[in-house]
């Protein structure tokens, strides 16, 4: 198993893209990893959440467990969330909304479409189409709606979404949703209760504390 210094972390800073689209800039990188991360920078523990966002099981784990989740150790400074993206062949939508969520995060806006991707799923996933469905989703999520069609047209953030499913298959993921935990990897959307054996032994044994 690939550590994550040479799979999703490496990954979030290179911001690897397709030849065909630009690269972005350091600065745009930076802002992009910050606009999807949740919790403090000098938490305890780092959960890369590998997911995509028209699996369902992606969407049952942040129904079920996200909350508890959050409230329990991202709120209280114990442990910072990064989302990575890892949209998975069998979905067709996937990537496109991987894209639409990115696009959101030059906004500002990626949490709020997060929120609205996994919440309308079951509207959105089968449609031969999504685009308007889309950027209504935009629309409730409070993006500029030009700036967000500039943006899926452009493609400008089709290789960032390939960055991220690169990094995740470079550091053994192969199913969704999948969770790296300070170099341990923790697949399918598990309770609450599997959270806190790993969290609270990791924070243990970092701080001397539970």
């Amino acid at each position: 198993m690939r550590t994550l210094s040479t799979g999703i972390a490496a990954a979030l800073l290179a911001g690897a893209t397709l030849a065909a689209h630009p690269r972005p800039s350091a600065g745009l990188q930076d802002d992009l990893t910050a606009a999807r991360t949740r919790g403090s920078a000098s938490a305890s523990v780092t959960i890369y959440e590998m997911s995509d966002f028209q699996c369902p099981w992606c969407a049952r784990f942040v129904r079920e467990t996200l909350p508890a989740l959050e409230r329990e150790y991202v709120a209280t400074g114990r442990a910072r969330l990064v989302f990575v993206n890892f949209p998975l062949p069998m979905h067709p939508n996937a990537v496109p909304a991987a894209e639409l969520a990115m696009c959101a995060a030059r906004q500002q806006k990626f949490w709020q479409m997060h929120d609205l991707l996994f919440r309308n799923q079951a509207r959105w996933e089968t449609l031969r189409e999504p685009g308007v469905f889309f950027l209504a989703l935009g629309d409730s999520a409070g993006a500029n709606r030009n700036q967000l069609v500039e943006c899926l047209r452009s493609g400008a953030m089709r290789g960032v979404v390939r960055s991220d499913a690169e990094g995740s298959v470079r550091s053994g993921a192969r199913s969704t949703p999948s969770f790296y935990i300070e170099g341990a990897l923790v697949e399918g959307a598990q309770p609450i209760e599997l959270f806190r054996q790993v969290l609270d032994s990791i924070i243990r044994v970092k701080t001397g504390r539970q």
